[in-house]
């Protein structure tokens, strides 16, 4: 008898991405918030702060994005520490070496948390079927063969 099985069903060895426009509603209003938080309690001059800070919330949505979500989430992080956490508030500003590497950290903190978890979910995923596929018992073994 033939079964049909859809290869979707049950559990998958590697878990599935979050889509790429939650990752950046995340990475908008995360970042919003952030900056708020740090703008009330440090203060609006303390921009290595706020890229640190930045920088672990677009690792952590590395965590659970696709590789295409990385350069938007990164721009979206920049955004929102360019407009407002420094000054002048509001006002996008553009100065070629420090804008540059922050949108690197940003991106290069964002692939990490994505290569981390591919490579996490990599390896349970070996893991998982390493031990789906050890010796099997055998079936009709009554103990004659020998083996």
């Amino acid at each position: 008898m033939i079964e049909w099985v859809s290869y979707r069903s049950g559990a998958t060895p590697v878990p599935q991405p979050v889509a790429t426009p939650l990752v950046w509603t995340g990475a908008v209003g995360g970042a919003s918030v952030l900056v708020a938080l740090l703008n009330h309690l440090v203060g609006p001059y303390r921009p290595t702060l706020a890229l640190t800070v930045l920088s672990l919330l677009a690792a952590l949505l590395g965590l659970c994005a696709r590789f295409v979500a990385a350069p938007g989430t990164a721009l979206l992080c920049w955004l929102l520490l360019n407009g407002f956490g420094i000054p002048p508030a509001g006002t996008l500003t553009w100065a070629v070496d420090r804008d540059a590497f922050w949108l690197s950290c940003l991106f290069g903190a964002t692939l990490v948390g994505t290569v981390l978890a591919r490579l996490v979910n990599a390896h349970a995923a070996y893991r998982r079927l390493g031990t789906a596929t050890g010796p099997l018992p055998p079936e009709n073994d009554d103990g004659r063969n020998g083996g």
